[in-house]
């Protein structure tokens, strides 16, 4: 859900179609012009736990607690190291000082030609263009290496800069309705959004969206 989720030659993938049932391995490290998405660290603990403490974030987003703890940063890292949270998790980093940024990530959806994209950012570094960005790169990984058909993103009906990020990306508008949030005990009312592989292909330069 959330938000706060290259040309070509900054992100060349194999055209290769992966399996779903391969390990977590299948998701490469991703570069962008900026950043460098990879898998979550040890070491990210206490930037995680830092970062994510924030209700401006756990609000926005469905599955995050508040407060978020040291001991909740340690345990999304093993869930992520094991798979237990998805198998497509990403650490977004600086690439110049390899400072930890975020997260973001993919999510299969039942009917098998679908994944959800989600991602949030720290709040020192929001408006900065950081989470269009990353969204980019997973987007064009997603699609290139995946036989699916289209991407989804939720947000907040009240989060005007991860709706910003999503229609950057080309996702159209597909509905409304409500999603549960940890942070907030009970549902809150959301946006749905879609991206469809035909739209990707006449767009993934992303020369249109910047």
């Amino acid at each position: 859900m959330q938000g706060e989720l290259l040309r070509a030659s900054q992100s060349r993938l194999p055209e290769e179609r992966l399996r779903p049932e391969r390990p977590r391995s299948d998701c490469p490290v991703l570069l962008s012009q900026r950043l460098v998405l990879r898998a979550p660290h040890e070491e990210d603990i206490d930037a995680l736990a830092h970062l994510a403490n924030n209700a401006n974030i756990a609000t926005m987003v469905s599955r995050m607690p508040y407060p978020y703890s040291a001991k909740d940063a340690a345990d999304f890292v093993r869930r992520a190291k094991t798979g237990e949270i998805g198998k497509c998790v990403y650490a977004i980093t600086r690439g110049d000082n390899g400072a930890f940024l975020g997260c973001c990530g993919l999510e299969p959806q039942e009917d098998n030609q679908t994944v959800e994209i989600g991602y949030w950012l720290g709040e020192p570094h929001w408006n900065q263009g950081y989470a269009t960005e990353a969204a980019h790169v997973l987007i064009d990984m997603a699609f290139r290496t995946r036989e699916i058909d289209y991407i989804d993103a939720r947000c907040r009906v009240t989060n005007v800069a991860s709706r910003r990020v999503i229609q950057k990306c080309g996702f159209q508008f597909q509905g409304s309705g409500m999603f549960g949030s940890l942070a907030m005990g009970g549902m809150v009312a959301v946006e749905w959004f879609r991206l469809d592989r035909k739209t990707w292909m006449s767009l993934r330069s992303w020369g249109e969206l910047r």
